[in-house]
C-alpha cells in the first residue's frame, strides 16, 4: 500500500476495539466446544448393568433394586405401586 492510500484508509483492522469482540464471541464457543468435548471424552462414567441377576449377585440381598425400581416407575408414570398382599398363618 502506498503512503497516500493508508492515510486515507485509517486505520488497519485489528486496531478497532469493536472487531475483536465479533471476533472473540465464536473464538470463545469453538474454544468451550473443544473442553466439553475432552471432559465428554476422558471423564466417562462406568456403565452399570440394571438386571436383577447381576444385583442379586453382586449384593446378595435378594431384590435389592425393588424400591429404587418403584421409585423410577411412580416418577414415570405418577402412579404408586400396588400393596403386596401378604397371608398371615
Amino acid at each position: 500500500m502506498t503512503k497516500q492510500s493508508m492515510q486515507t484508509s485509517g486505520r488497519r483492522w485489528w486496531s478497532y476495539g469493536h472487531v475483536w469482540l465479533v471476533v472473540a464471541g465464536p473464538l470463545l464457543v469453538v474454544i468451550a466446544s473443544f473442553v466439553t468435548y475432552y471432559l465428554a471424552a476422558h471423564g466417562q462414567d462406568p456403565v452399570l448393568s440394571s438386571s436383577p441377576q447381576v444385583a442379586e449377585s453382586a449384593t446378595g440381598a435378594g431384590n435389592a433394586l425393588a424400591p429404587a425400581v418403584q421409585a423410577r416407575n411412580h416418577a414415570a408414570t405418577g402412579e404408586l405401586p400396588a400393596p403386596k398382599t401378604t397371608q398371615k398363618p
